[in-house]
Parts: C-alpha cells; sequence; structure tokens
C-alpha cells in the first residue's frame, strides 16, 4: 500500500491545489520507500516538474544501476532538461542482449535526430526493426523519420504496416500522415481518400487545411472550396487558407466570390503582400480598376522592391494611358535595386506615348534581348523604329518577323516596301 498522504499530496495537484499538495508531497518525500519515490517522480514527470523527477530518478538510478526501467526513465528526464548527451551516454550502457535494448535504440534514434544525425537516427531505428520485425512502434517511428527528410516514398510502407493495425499511434492518425505523403509525391486521388478517413477520424484545423490544399493541387476545385470554407469557419484566423480559397474560387469562374476572399483574407493578416498582389490581379480581371490599384500599391507598401506588382500596376497604368504613373511606379521599384526586362518594355511604351522618343528608344534597346522571340514585342518595336524614320534598324526587326511567321502578309508588305529603298 502506498502512503496515504502520499495519494492526499497527488490528488490535492490532481485537482488544482497545487501549491498545497506540492508543499505536502515535499515534506514526505524523506520518509517515502524507494518505490514510493518512484511513483512521485512519474507524478512530477507527468506534471512537467522535471527537476524534481530528476533529482528522485538519479537517487534511484544510484542505487539500482541495474534496474533498466529506472535507467530509461533517467535518459528520459536527460532529454527532457536538454541534456543529450547524458542522456547519449547512459543509454549506450545498456547491453544489446537486454531486452529493454531496442527501446533504449528508439529512444537513441530520437537523441540522434534531434541532434541532426539523421542517418545515425535512421541506423538504430533499423536495428530495432531487426531485432522486432512486428513491433509498430518502431514501423511509426521510420515513418515519421522519413516524412520529417521529407522521403514521403520512403515512409509509406511503413504507415500502411502501421496501418494494418493502428489506426493512430501517440495521438497521430495514420491516415493523415498517408495523406500528407501521398499528396507530397502528386498521388492526389489517394491522399484525398485517406483525408476523407482522417477528417472522420479527427476534425482538425491542419488536416482540414492539408485536405483542401491537396484538392486544389489535384484540381478538384469544389471539394477544395467546401474544406477551406470549413477550415474558415472554424478559424477565420487560419490566414494560410485565404490565398487558396480565393484561387479554387477564380478556378470555378467565381471571380466576385474570389475577390471577396481575399478582401476577407487581408482583414486577417493585413500584411500578406501575395494576398494583395493577388487581389489586385483578380480585381483587373473583374473590371474593377480602382480596387485593383489600391491592392497593388499596398503590396507596393509592403514590398516596395515587389516586381510583380510594379509591372501589374504598370500595366493598369498604360491601359489607362497614366504614362507619367507608370514612369513613376517603375522607377520607384529601380530605386530598391530591382530589374526586370518588362520594366524596360513597359517604359518604352510610356515615353513613346509622351513623344519622348529617345528614352523610348533606349529602353526598347534595353528590352530587345528579352524579347527578341517574341512577336509581339518585335512588332510594336519595328513600328516604333518606322516612325522615327530607322528604317533600316526596322527593316532588320521586320525580316525577324517574317523569319518566325512566314505567312504575315502585312509585315511581308512592309518589307517589300522597305527593300526598295536599300
Amino acid at each position: 500500500m502506498f502512503n496515504s498522504v502520499l495519494i492526499e499530496g497527488i490528488n490535492l495537484v490532481n485537482k488544482g491545489e497545487t501549491e498545497k499538495g506540492l508543499d505536502l508531497l515535499a515534506n514526505i518525500e524523506p520518509t517515502l520507500h524507494d518505490e514510493e519515490k518512484l511513483q512521485l517522480a512519474e507524478e512530477y514527470y507527468q506534471w512537467g516538474i522535471i527537476d524534481k523527477a530528476h533529482d528522485i530518478i538519479e537517487e534511484l538510478h544510484f542505487l539500482y544501476p541495474d534496474e533498466i526501467q529506472i535507467t530509461l526513465f533517467l535518459a528520459e528526464l536527460f532529454i527532457e532538461m536538454e541534456k543529450e548527451e547524458d542522456a547519449i551516454d547512459l543509454l549506450n550502457t545498456i547491453m544489446i542482449d537486454h531486452e529493454a535494448y531496442p527501446q533504449a535504440l528508439l529512444l537513441l534514434a530520437d537523441l540522434y535526430q534531434m541532434q541532426g544525425l539523421v542517418e545515425v537516427s535512421e541506423q538504430k531505428l533499423q536495428e530495432a526493426k531487426h531485432l522486432l520485425p512486428h513491433e509498430r512502434i518502431i514501423d511509426f517511428a521510420l515513418g515519421e523519420l522519413y516524412l520529417h527528410q521529407g522521403k514521403y516514398k520512403h515512409a509509406i510502407p511503413y504507415y500502411e504496416t502501421v496501418k494494418e493495425e493502428h489506426s493512430s499511434i501517440s495521438g497521430i492518425f495514420i491516415s493523415q500522415r498517408l495523406a500528407e505523403c501521398l499528396s507530397a509525391i502528386g498521388q492526389f486521388e489517394e491522399s484525398l481518400d485517406y483525408y476523407k478517413e482522417a477528417i472522420s477520424e479527427h476534425e482538425d484545423l491542419n488536416t482540414l487545411f492539408g485536405y483542401g490544399f491537396t484538392a486544389f493541387q489535384g484540381g478538384y476545385f469544389k471539394t477544395a472550396i467546401q474544406q477551406f470554407s470549413k477550415l474558415k469557419e472554424a478559424d477565420p484566423h487560419y490566414t494560410s487558407l485565404y490565398l487558396y480559397l480565393a484561387k479554387a474560387y477564380e478556378h470555378e469562374g467565381l471571380i466576385s466570390e474570389s475577390l471577396e476572399i481575399v478582401q476577407e483574407g487581408i482583414k486577417a493578416d493585413e500584411y500578406n503582400k501575395e494576398l494583395y498582389l493577388y487581389g489586385g490581379k483578380i480585381a483587373i480581371k473583374s473590371g474593377e480598376i480602382k480596387i485593383a490599384e489600391k491592392l497593388l500599391r499596398e503590396t507596393l507598401a509592403i514590398d516596395p522592391g515587389h516586381i510583380e506588382a510594379a509591372i501589374t500596376l504598370s500595366h493598369v497604368f498604360l491601359q489607362d494611358e497614366r504614362y507619367d504613373d507608370v514612369i513613376d511606379i517603375i522607377s520607384e521599384s529601380k530605386k530598391y535595386g530591382e530589374e526586370d526586362p518588362q520594366f524596360d518594355w513597359n517604359l518604352a511604351r510610356a515615353y513613346h506615348q509622351k513623344e519622348e522618343y529617345t528614352q523610348a528608344l533606349n529602353h526598347y534597346q534595353l528590352a530587345y534581348n528579352s524579347f527578341k522571340e517574341q512577336r509581339e514585342f518585335l512588332q510594336e518595336y519595328g513600328y516604333f523604329l518606322l516612325e522615327e524614320g530607322r528604317r533600316r534598324e526596322a527593316k532588320a526587326i521586320f525580316e525577324q518577323i517574317l523569319k518566325q511567321d512566314p505567312s504575315n502578309v502585312e509585315i511581308g508588305e512592309i518589307l517589300l516596301q522597305l527593300e526598295d529603298e536599300f
């Protein structure tokens, strides 16, 4: 029988009368026999009072060095105290012929993984697997190791083996792990089947996100909308969902819904520049140009050197014939050291329309190497050169176009006229 005062102290702590219970336990600890001390150490460990548990177990380990369960317990306490080397030294004292040796191997594998020695960790687990081929906790540990290494194909057979006997281990649902691995290697249909099972077993936020994201990747946009919407309802501050939910609506042709989701997402995460950028593009698509400009300017307020936002906004200004704004927005990006060939093309267009032809020519020339395979650029550049009286240069550009598209009658006729001149 355990000491009644020990039981009273444990019950007090468990009922929430922590200070009173701990004081009582501290007072009676010296009077306890060793089995009761072990019980008390286990309680301390469960309560997270690691230092007190360690003091008791270290004393018991000194008294009973051959009691392997005490040795293993002390090793776990060393791990909790971030004394990994002490834990490794202790576990390495357990001999290979002892029945606790596989358990020691599992703890060593965890320790080596924590230290970044993944190959050593794998060796320890494979050794344990060889000793206990039907022990599913070892299969689970191997699955976890490979999962966290990103070796999803390696992880899958171990999880499948575990799932034959267990739906979960240590609070982790195996169907969720299989869904995650299969999604990562692009087997979306199989992954979705496991996500359905995982959701039926335990509907948590990360599993909902994984389900929605996998459906999105696989092109099952209605399913993605359903799962992301469920996640949004459960936790509106799970901000990763908004971009993918908005994109799923766009894929379904629901543009106004997509923009609405972006705006909801921005309220939840006001510094998400990718959400602002995407919202700007969707607003353009829906004809909401003022909203688009606002969202794109917000993107640039968060990240002044954001090239895609600057290019997208400059396209909006070109469409609206706001050529000074084109020049301003690109010049601002260049101040932050950002460069992109599209900057030069758009600047060339803006300066051309402003009749600042020297500047326009300079930027067309700078853009040329990047766009010399694009017919739209070549045609625009060629006509510009023609207008500027640079006919020999224009002829060379139109020859490039005709080489790419021999059936282009209009360009062919221009070339015939130019050839008569030279």
